[in-house]
């Protein structure tokens, strides 16, 4: 099916799972619910070879993964530059992490996120442009966090950008909170792939990165009936864009993410990977005898 539904990340949604699952099942229980799934643990350390073939060993062939981009990579750790020799190690390592996964046919891209202060400039243009180039091979989508990149005056010049260097569009749908958050922008710029990521429309904890707990309140959002049905409409409209629009849902905080990810599906007439109805549990997990 041309959509694809699914969650960042699987070790936090624990109505979907066995009670008292391990933590070593929850990824191959996820797999019966949804088709893809958003690796956030890259983000913060590029993860092993063995880490990858565990994952994809522990699941069917119709779960897909999007990879998220390393901090490192994508300019989110502030402080003194960083040399270019560290850089071209980052996205060695980063590449070589994904090979199993390339090799299994089950990368849908690897998730470029960049953050708020990366503006529309021709320095952050160029900096584009290296990293697609030192992905080469690899499918990528591109996420903004600043407006500059949508005004009236660069948003048809981004997309346009876009397409040419052949990223996928990263299409968010996040709270209008000022300069540090981006429209809800429908253009596929890939005709194969575009992903849209739902981060809850939480506008008053959008801008709290100073405060503790940040990210439990910044995603904290649970999208109503209406909301779900605006977006499934939105959806067959970039069904007609691009071969596959994957979504994954963000709004993890209040544990809400899974059920407007199923509520969604329902809309959509979409069945589980499993093929059993998104609101029906599947069959549970035998959880192997744990003997030493």
């Amino acid at each position: 099916m041309p959509i694809h539904i699914g969650l960042a990340g699987w070790g936090d949604h624990d109505r979907l799972y066995v009670p008292g699952a391990k933590a070593g099942s929850k990824l191959r229980q996820y797999a019966k619910h949804f088709p893809v799934v958003e690796v956030d643990s890259t983000f913060y350390a590029i993860q092993s070879q063995e880490r990858f073939v565990k994952w994809l060993e522990d699941t069917p062939a119709t779960l897909h993964f999007i990879v998220k981009a390393y901090q490192g990579m994508t300019g989110h750790q502030r402080g003194p530059t960083i040399p270019a020799r560290e850089i071209n190690e980052m996205y060695t390592a980063f590449r070589r992490m994904l090979e199993p996964v390339i090799e299994a046919g089950r990368l849908t891209a690897a998730l470029f996120q960049y953050p708020p202060w990366f503006d529309c400039t021709q320095e952050n243009v160029r900096v584009l442009r290296e990293t697609k180039a030192r992905m080469s091979g690899i499918p990528c989508a591109l996420e903004f966090r600043h407006q500059s990149w949508f005004t009236d005056e660069y948003r048809e010049k981004t997309l346009a950008f876009m397409e040419r260097e052949q990223w996928q569009h990263s299409v968010c749908d996040e709270p209008q909170a000022g300069i540090g958050s981006v429209p809800t922008v429908l253009r596929a710029t890939d005709a194969q792939a575009t992903i849209v990521r739902f981060h809850g429309r939480n506008v008053s904890g959008w801008n709290q990165a100073s405060t503790p707990n940040w990210r439990e309140v910044r995603y904290l959002y649970r999208y109503s009936d209406e909301e779900m049905m605006d977006w499934a409409n939105k959806l067959r409209l970039l069904e007609q864009q691009s071969e596959h629009v994957h979504v994954i849902f963000n709004n993890n905080s209040g544990g809400d993410a899974a059920e407007n990810a199923k509520r969604l599906m329902e809309l959509l007439g979409l069945a589980r990977p499993d093929g059993g109805d998104p609101n029906e549990p599947p069959p549970p997990v035998v959880e192997q005898l744990d003997l030493f």
